[in-house]
């Protein structure tokens, strides 16, 4: 069993960043793959980024690929995910998830056994 809590969200223009946070607890990460998906109001929960259960491979979805960046700090059982040239599109709220099933990762939810309370990101125009 694993807790997750994230943290880091807030209001930012249009071409800034904000790093999101998710710590664990409960047991370490690397025994887990971890992603980031996102919601906005209306829509389905999208894919953002993942790893691998190492923490070696990332995966991104065609619309933050070149601007987000995932990454673990294992001594911290936390995972991070860097938003950099943040548009008005992806404001939503953000949610990180772990695997204990899917080693290599997933696009999909229903491949995630533990989420987070998610954090709400809003860039403004």
């Amino acid at each position: 069993q694993v807790q997750l809590v994230e943290s880091g969200g807030g209001l930012v223009q249009a071409g800034g960043s904000l790093r999101l946070s998710c710590a664990a607890s409960g047991r370490s990460f690397s025994s887990y793959a971890t992603g980031w998906f996102r919601q906005a109001p209306g829509k389905e929960r999208e894919f953002v980024a993942h790893d691998t259960w190492s923490g070696s491979d990332t995966y991104y979805g065609d619309s933050v690929k070149g601007r987000f960046t995932i990454s673990r700090d294992v001594p911290k059982n936390t995972v991070y995910l860097q938003m950099n040239s943040l548009k008005p599109e992806d404001t939503a709220v953000y949610y990180c998830a772990a695997s204990a099933t899917s080693y290599s990762g997933s696009m999909r939810t229903v491949d995630y056994d533990y989420w987070g309370q998610g954090t709400q990101v809003t860039v403004s125009s």
